[in-house]
This record gives C-alpha cells, structure tokens and sequence, in this order.
C-alpha cells in the first residue's frame, strides 16, 4: 500500500494515503498554498505567514486523532488500503477527506475578501446550469468544487475514482450530515478545525493566548449512544477543566489577535476594496468563479492573495477607479499606510452581559447614529479627503452559547442533541453540556460576549472631527 508523508510544524510526521496525496498535488489543493491563514496579521504579527495549506492537513491530523481517541478508527492496514470499503472504514476516510478540504473553497486573504462577495451577491440568472443559487461563501464554494470538477486533476474525479460519496463530504463540511458525532467533529465548538487553528495560529503569531492541554482533551474524549445507531462525543467529567480552559484560550485569542485593531482595520480596508471592485467588475464574480471551477479553468488557481494584491496594483497605477477614496484605501492596503483609531464612549469594546438581539441592536443604532453625526461633518465641513470607516462586528465574540440562547433555538429533543456545545459524560448523571455542569467555570462565562465595534479615520478626517469637537 502507497503510503505519503509530509513533516508538520506542530505534529511531526503525518502520514497521507495515495488519494489524499493526490488530493494534496491537484491545482486546487496547491492554490491554498497562497492564501495566508490569518489574512493581514502579519501587518502587526510579522511571522503569521502560514497558509490554508497546512492549515488544512493539520485539521485532518487532528481529525484522525479524534477518531482513534474515540475509538471509531481502523487499524492502518484498512486506512491505507484503497480496497476496504467496510462502514467503519468509509467512515474514517471520509472524514479524513471532510477535515482536508473544509477550506478548499477559501477566498483571497481568507474571510476579509469573502465578507465583501457575501455582501455583494450575485446573478443568479449568471449561475452554471448545475449550480443552485448559492450564498458566496467559501462552504458553498468548497462543497462545488467537491462536486463539480469530474475531470482530469479534478476533485471529484479523484473522489469518484475511489468510492466516495461525494455529497456526503460535501455535506459533512457543511456540518449537514446525517450524523451527529461527523458534525460535531467538523461543526462545534470542539472540533477539528478548531483544535489545530488555535494552536497553529500561537505558533505562528508568537502569542500565547490560543495555547491549551490538546493531549489531556485527546485523552479524555468519548462517544456516547444516542440511539437508532447513532452516536455523539463528548469529553468525560475529569477532564472538564481542560475544557474550560480550551473555550476561554479561544475567547482570549480572537479578542487579541484577530480582533487587533492594529491589524483588524488592514481586514477592514481589504473588505472595502472587494467591495467596490466587484460593484466595478474588476476582479472576479462569484458566478464567474463556478464556471471557472466547473471548466477547469486554470485561472481559478490563480484566484489567491497574490491574484488580489495584484489587482489592487494594476487599479491603482492604472487608474481604472475614479474614486479617491478607494485608491487611498489601496495605497494603505498597499504600504502598510494604518488610518487612526477613533475613539468615542459608543465605540469603545466591551464586555456585555446577558445582551439580547434587542439590545444588542439598540446599541448598535446608537453606533450608527453616532456615525451619522460623524458623517454630516464631513459632508457639510470637509474638503472632500476625509476617510471614515466602521467595522460593526456582525457576530460577537462569545466563550460558547448560553443556555438561554440554546433553548430559543427551535429543536427537536434534549439539549445534548444540539451540535455545537461541548459534551460532558459523567458517571453519575449521564451527558450533561458543559454549561450545566455547576463547577464548570464557562457556566459562568457563557452569557458574556465581547462587542468590538471599531472605527478608524485618516489625518484630514481626524484633524476636522477634533476641530469640530467630535473627538
């Protein structure tokens, strides 16, 4: 049996079968390669460089370890043999395979670039005939490419070649699967993209916030009946505290590196600029993009940080925008050029309790109605220089959910069906979530989120707010 290897930063060897090799080599995995997982934290992070690439074959490392953990792994000779087609081995390939290609449909610089196509939208009378009206998100793109390139270097080709149910995976990635326990490990708050990012991420950042006792969880996770054939995981009572501490790294790490505001407002400024490229119809549409990846366009490979940066170059020394706030916007993009933080009582980041959707949206009419003040300013008093930009986070920064937010959900059965919340078995009283076991600390925490609205503004703008004693 052909066995692959590649050498992993934080793993060491990790072993390949000959149709993840294969998976690996084709165009559409390798373009993954130039897409840098944490967008433009190097701006601030000088050695956050790493890519989708090893991120990627880090999950599926990490996938593979949960299910031998679980026990729901088979023995090597099976794995690797292209021919044992068994339940239980169909199963641990395939989510092998779902871990390897959650991100194949990854946008340039990650999420920064795909917030402006889900904003954007598409045509959907443009659309590939087999394609449905999907959201322009990196999911739906992904599970298209899994489905649609039956074709030399395709993936389904690949896929289809060694049995697989290539809508299976597709649905797996989405966390849409049939089964439970395949959608807790790939979809929730314990998974296997989330155990690899965190500790990847410090890794390559130098901070340790996101580091946790991966070897402990590991060691401590379990499956639990759910009847009718069906099972789900959690971790058992000891090990709760580990867990704990897991969900609070995590909260730490998204509230101080991805959310710094040193290199958040470099992902805010790269949104802009998708956005009015694609208004523009100077970089590819989302339409374009599947049709591309249904013909086997080579061009799509090229579709990567590499492909935005140089269109943000080309529209720069060639004119093509006629808007000066756009082309500033490239030259800090470009030049590392950071607008300046504006700092407001409504704009400061905090730490709210309890919030509610009504709350929350009462707050943030007060943000914008802050904004407005800041925008009649300009427009009445300015030059026609002043840039102003606000990032109002549409998801908030959260240790897990609340049991209140889980029992508004509509949902058929027991709390501990729902997939997203972390298990724990215990000896006496079964399955429990997490947030209702008494001395579990992220109980406690559950009901806090961390609101990090942000709003920056260049020197022409920030000389006439102070002028106008806005600031």
């Amino acid at each position: 049996m052909k066995r692959g290897v590649l050498y992993d930063v934080l793993y060491g060897f990790v072993p390949l079968t000959e149709w993840e090799e294969k998976i690996i080599n084709s165009p559409f995995f390798q373009r993954l390669r130039w897409i840098k997982q944490l967008s433009f934290a190097n701006y601030i992070f000088p050695g956050a460089e790493h890519n989708r690439f090893g991120h990627t074959i880090g999950v599926m490392h990490s996938m593979d370890q949960m299910l031998r953990a679980l026990g729901l792994a088979v023995p090597d000779h099976e794995l690797f043999d292209p021919k044992a087609k068994s339940q239980a081995a169909m199963l641990h390939k395939s989510l092998r395979i779902s871990a390897l290609l959650h991100d194949i449909g990854t946008f340039p610089f990650s999420h920064t670039v795909e917030y402006a196509y889900l904003r954007h939208g598409n045509d959907a009378r443009r659309l590939p005939t087999r394609a449905k009206e999907l959201s322009n998100s990196h999911e739906h793109l992904g599970a298209f490419i899994i489905k649609n390139t039956s074709f030399d270097g395709g993936l389904t080709r690949i896929l289809e070649d060694y049995d697989f149910d290539v809508q299976m995976i597709s649905k797996i990635i989405k966390g849409e699967s049939p089964y439970l326990i395949a959608n807790q490990l790939m979809h929730s708050d314990l998974d296997a993209d989330r155990m690899d990012y965190l500790l990847r991420d410090s890794h390559y950042t130098g901070m340790k916030y996101g580091l946790f006792d991966r070897d402990y969880i590991m060691a401590n996770l379990t499956t639990f009946d759910l009847g009718r054939g069906q099972l789900g995981f959690g971790v058992r009572e000891n090990a709760m505290r580990a867990v704990d501490d897991y969900l609070i790294a995590r909260f730490n790490w998204y509230s101080q590196v991805i959310k710094n505001q040193g290199s958040a407002k470099f992902d805010v400024i790269s949104t802009n600029i998708a956005a009015k490229f694609l208004e523009e119809d100077l970089i590819h549409q989302f339409h374009d993009l599947l049709t591309m990846v249904e013909e086997g366009d080579e061009r799509f490979f090229w579709w990567n940080d590499t492909y935005f940066i140089n269109r943000c170059q080309e529209v720069r020394h060639l004119g093509l925008v006629d808007d000066p706030r756009t082309n500033e916007l490239i030259e800090m993009l470009l030049y590392r050029k950071a607008p300046k933080t504006v700092h407001h009582p409504e704009f400061e980041h905090r730490i709210l309790e309890g919030t509610s959707a009504a709350d929350r949206s009462k707050r943030i009419k007060r943000i914008n109605a802050v904004l407005r003040q800041f925008e009649d300013v300009i427009e009445k008093h300015g030059t026609g220089k002043e840039l102003l930009l606000a990032d109002i986070p549409e998801k908030d920064i959260s240790f897990t959910a609340s049991k209140e937010k889980l029992n508004r959900k509509e949902r058929k059965g027991p709390l501990y069906l729902e997939q997203e919340p972390v298990k724990i078995v215990t000896k006496r009283a079964g399955v429990k979530l997490l947030i209702e076991m008494e001395n579990s600390i992220v109980r406690r925490l559950a009901d806090l989120i961390n609101f990090v609205p942000s709003v920056y503004a260049n020197d022409p703008a920030m000389k006439l707010f102070k002028a106008k004693g806005l600031i």
